[in-house]
């Protein structure tokens, strides 16, 4: 298990436009060789806007990208037609397939911070698509098929232990509270890089939300 904490992600973004971002992984002006990947994972970004601010249009090719809302509310638009409003609970997934624009930005009063992960497809091209799944529970893993990968939710109560996916590669992404897996206690932002998981569990410290990505490779 590799543990990365949150105070070691590259900055970036643009604060003059009310952009702060935070990168797990080799990003942009950021470019690490040895940092590049785990599993299917390409990137884990977290992203702070401020009210008003957000990213104009831009370009996705061969990239599976699944947004998280931690606080706030996150404004989609993409060049496939679909416009929509993401709040925390809610998975959006975006298939950039073969090439597909969209637009990100935060048209609330309140700041918004959300987590984009982005995942290398088994096989390149094919038409975008796009899905929203409206409050994700616990009990109910998404798939990215395309990634050979299972989106998990955990929200484990202090004392509360829940199990981690037996996997070749899991990644896990503390969102909010604190927990114990391993041995270590993360926190928010802090991630972890599992290779060979097999029985593992995450216990609560305090009320916690936890990502984990279960991969075949």
């Amino acid at each position: 298990m590799d543990v990365r904490r949150a105070g070691e992600r590259y900055p970036g973004g643009d604060p003059e436009a009310g952009i702060a971002s935070r990168h797990a992984f080799s990003f942009g002006p950021h470019y690490d060789p040895g940092n590049l990947r785990f599993g299917a994972v390409i990137a884990c970004n977290e992203e702070r806007l401020a009210p008003g601010a957000g990213f104009d249009e831009h370009p996705h090719s061969h990239t599976e990208i699944v947004t998280w809302v931690v606080e706030g509310e996150l404004t989609h638009r993409d060049s496939t037609g679909h416009e929509t409003r993401v709040r925390p609970g809610d998975v959006q997934h975006l298939s950039a397939a073969a090439g597909v624009r969209h637009v990100e930005r935060n048209e609330g009063t309140l700041p918004l911070t959300f987590v984009q992960m982005w995942l290398a497809p088994l096989k390149p091209g094919g038409e975008p698509s796009y899905e929203i799944i409206r409050g994700i529970a616990d009990s109910t893993p998404y798939a990215v098929p395309g990634a050979g990968a299972m989106l998990h939710v955990r929200r484990p109560a202090p004392g509360e232990r829940t199990a981690v996916p037996d996997a070749a590669y899991v990644y896990a992404q503390v969102v909010h509270g604190r927990v114990r897996l391993a041995g270590e206690t993360l926190g928010p932002g802090d991630s972890a890089r599992i290779t060979g998981a097999e029985g593992l569990e995450l216990e609560g410290v305090e009320p916690a939300e936890v990502l984990l990505w279960e991969m075949t490779g």
